[in-house]
């Protein structure tokens, strides 16, 4: 790999990281480091209707669920970031064969090639859910 594409691929991947973690940070400042009762607005001594709180609880759950997505791609990333430093970058963990540019290019943190990757996702469509 030519090393003008290298950084503009590790350019990228710095960009990507740096919008995930704002974005994490927004969910954390927003829904996480809030009690029940400040996330609601209730500033009154009266407990809450349990409706509300099932609402509050399931916000609460959908940001825990997309914060854990994006901090499972956060690694990813700081993982082929990590892979550049140590010249290891767009090998295929599985077959070892360089990971075409054009996949590379879409999905920078990819840790397959299109061939070893399209075997994995047939693989789980045949497993039954466990």
């Amino acid at each position: 790999m030519e090393k003008e594409e290298l950084q503009k691929l590790k350019v990228q991947l710095e960009s990507e990281r740096a919008k995930i973690a704002e974005g994490l940070n927004h969910i954390e400042r927003d829904n996480l480091n809030q009690s029940q009762r400040d996330a609601s607005g209730d500033l009154s001594g009266y407990s809450f209707h349990m409706a509300d709180m099932a609402t509050d609880n399931f916000d609460r759950e959908f940001s825990l669920d997309i914060a854990s997505g994006e901090q499972t791609l956060l690694n990813r990333i700081d993982e082929a970031l990590r892979k550049i430093q140590e010249d290891t970058y767009g090998s295929c963990e599985n077959c070892q064969k360089p990971i075409s540019m054009k996949r590379l290019k879409a999905v920078p943190y990819a840790k397959l090639c299109i061939k070893c990757k399209e075997d994995e996702e047939k693989s789980e469509r045949k497993e039954p859910p466990s």
